[in-house]
Order: C-alpha cells, then structure tokens, then sequence
C-alpha cells in the first residue's frame, strides 16, 4: 500500500524543526505539533488495517521516525515510542480496538510499559494501582497502556507474567510537573498515577506473550508485521529515533562550523576537523544501515511465513544497541571539538547533545545484557529467563 508518510513528513520537516525550542518551554508537544504529527501518519504505519492503519513494512516507519527525529528530537522520540503501540495493540481483543479507534483512527496510546502496577483480580475484571515514569507523549493520548503484574501470580518456568492493562484517559492522572529534565524536554515524558481503576478483563493483555510471539497466534493475526518479535518494533524504534537525533546534530554541526573561525582560521578549512566530521559521519550512517539491514532480513523472512531464529533476534538485539550508541558516541566526538560557543543555551549544537545523551539513557539501551546473550550463544551457551524473553 501506497501510504505516503514520507513525503509528508518531508513537506512538514521545516515546521517540526521550527517549533522544537517552543516544546523544550512548553515541556511537551504543542496541539499544533501533534495534530501535524498525525497528519504525517507515522503512528498508523504500524496499525492494523481494519482499523485505518497501514499494517506497512518495519522499515518505512523506522525511517519516518528517523526523518522526524533529524528535524526535532522530541518530534521524533514521541513518534518512536507512541507508533510502536498499534503494533502491538493488533493482538488485543477487538471490543477495546473499537473502543480506541472507533471513532478516530488517530487516537493515540500512552505508555509506559514497566510493570509498575498492581492489578487485584475481581468479577470481570481488575482493580488497577500503581505509578509509572516516562510516558512519552502522554499530553497527546486519549488512551494508555501500563504494565502491572497480577496479585498472587508467580513466574511461569523463571519468567514474570506481566501484562498490559489499556485505560482510557479518565481512569489515570497526569502529574504535572514531573517532567524536569536536561533533554528531550519537548517529549513531556510525565509520570502517571492510576488509582483503584476498574479495567474490564477485555482491556488487558499478557505482555509475556506478546515478547515471545504467543500474543499474536492467539489473536490469529497471520500477517507479516505481526509475526515479527516484538524485539524488532519496540526497541529498534527508540534506537532510529537516536540515529535520527543524531543525524539532525550533524546537519547542525556542519551549519555551525562553516561559519565558524578560530584562531587556527576558518574550521571549514581546518583538514584535522573535517577528518573527524567525515569519520563522525560515516559512523552515523552505519548505524542506520545496520538497523535497517537487520530488519529488513528479518521482515523477508516473516513475508514468507519463517520463524525468525533465535540467532538472528539476538544479532537484531545486540546491533539496535551497538547502533544507537555507535550514533551518540560519533556525535559526541565532533561535539568536544566545537568550541566553547558549543556549550551556550543558545548554541542549537546544545540542546542537540543534551537531547541525544537523555535518550540513550533508556533502559532499552542497556547494553551488557544483550552483548553477552550474543556472546554467549556463540559459544553455545542459549539466553534463558527474562533474557531469553528480551530477544
């Protein structure tokens, strides 16, 4: 299906980078900004069809929210955390599919996913406590999906039975002023409060079984971006909005030192500078192509009805990390060779940094765990438990 995105983004880019330091005040995405945002379409590439998505291929999201995110870091991470969610919204049950997008096929859904919430089992249904941090977007959201775990149960073979519980925006509350942070400050990543909510058992949904594949069997959906893991959507999603950061901060780079001059004379000039630009560059770009590449194997083989191998998951998991901090790391390496003007507020390269460095910070980025699950494959030694479930 011919959906578009790209080129409205395009036609849109001078508008989201424009408004960016307007959100880094505001500490969240402006009505404007979002409504914009959902005319673009990003967030629908990933949702079901049958619901006004374009159930597209992985790959031209990951590069929507890696064009967004060169244009403004905020723009982007939102568009990566909130347009993973119909993805996996495909496996709920339908009546809560109606309910969300009825009547809009742009509603969005919050997060976040950490199960920070206790669900009390009662007739049909759930009483729902807890409090989460980061939800993305959350200003933005008619809806939000939270992690929890159900009181008195226990792991299953070592693995924590967690769940996802959908709740409308009625039965949750948006701390204000509890986003106050160095970057991404435009992302409005607020926490959230939910207390003793009612959830209908038809609102909530095994997350384990949506990590290991399960979720989407039980709900039949046969088609290849669902068979995909979930280690491939939500992960690499947050590691293209970081190469997309930092591509937006090379372009800021080069603006910014084609005009600068140091005692040295012009820095445009200056071959020991432009060396580091050019190798900063390239590290950038095999950061992309390596997420791409990977996902792009990934989806040929789910198109064909395969099973993607634990292998080839692992490979997926340690490269989504290696990218995203192969990308900050490059950035950085011009960054230390700006100046000192570099370090001003009113330095564009600043909030660049400050942007980049509070998203690699996500706990997705965490990278020992995911190293040695590879490495320790290799020597034929397979992850198990909540690795295991990560991959």
């Amino acid at each position: 299906m011919s959906h578009g995105v790209t080129e409205k983004i395009a036609d849109q880019r001078e508008f989201f980078a424009e408004q960016a330091l307007d959100a880094e005040v505001l500490g969240r995405l402006s009505a404007e900004t979002t409504e914009r945002m959902k005319a673009t379409g990003v967030v629908r590439l990933l949702q079901p069809p049958e619901h006004g998505g374009y159930a597209a291929d992985p790959t031209d999201f990951m590069e929507a929210v890696m064009a967004l995110a060169s244009a403004d870091a905020a723009v982007g991470w939102v568009a990566g955390v909130i347009g993973v969610h119909p993805w996996e919204m495909a496996f709920n049950d339908q009546r809560v599919l109606k309910e969300i997008w009825g009547q809009d096929a742009d509603t969005w859904v919050a997060s976040p996913y950490a199960p920070n919430g206790l669900a009390s089992p009662v007739d049909g249904g759930f009483v729902f406590n807890g409090k989460w941090e980061f939800s993305s977007g959350t200003d933005s959201c008619d809806w939000i999906v939270l992690g929890g775990f159900v009181e008195g149960e226990g792991p299953v073979d070592g693995i924590p039975q967690m769940y996802h519980f959908l709740l409308p925006r009625s039965d949750y509350e948006i701390v204000e002023g509890s986003w106050n942070v160095m970057g991404l400050r435009g992302t409005g990543s607020k926490d959230i409060i939910v207390k003793d909510a009612l959830i209908p058992d038809y609102r909530v949904l095994n997350a384990t079984k949506v990590f290991d594949g399960t979720a989407a069997i039980e709900a039949g959906r046969d088609e290849a971006l669902y068979r995909m893991p979930w280690s491939s959507i939500f992960p690499v999603a947050l590691s293209a909005a970081v190469v997309g950061i930092c591509e937006g901060a090379m372009t800021c780079h080069y603006k910014y030192q084609a005009t600068r001059t140091s005692m040295m004379g012009p820095m445009a000039k200056n071959p020991y500078l432009s060396s580091r630009i050019g190798e900063a560059a390239s590290e950038i770009h095999a950061s992309r192509s390596q997420l791409l590449y990977n996902l792009s194997d990934m989806y040929a083989l789910a198109k064909k009805g395969v099973e993607i191998p634990l292998e080839m998951r692992i490979v997926g998991r340690r490269d989504q990390v290696r990218a995203a901090r192969r990308a900050v790391d490059a950035f950085d390496d011009v960054y230390i060779r700006s100046g000192g003007g570099a370090i001003r507020d009113e330095n564009p390269l600043a909030k660049w940094f400050r942007d980049a460095h509070t998203a690699i910070n996500h706990t997705i980025f965490a990278a020992e765990a995911m190293y040695h699950a590879h490495a320790a494959m290799m020597m034929g030694q397979e992850p198990t438990g909540f690795t295991r479930l990560l991959v």
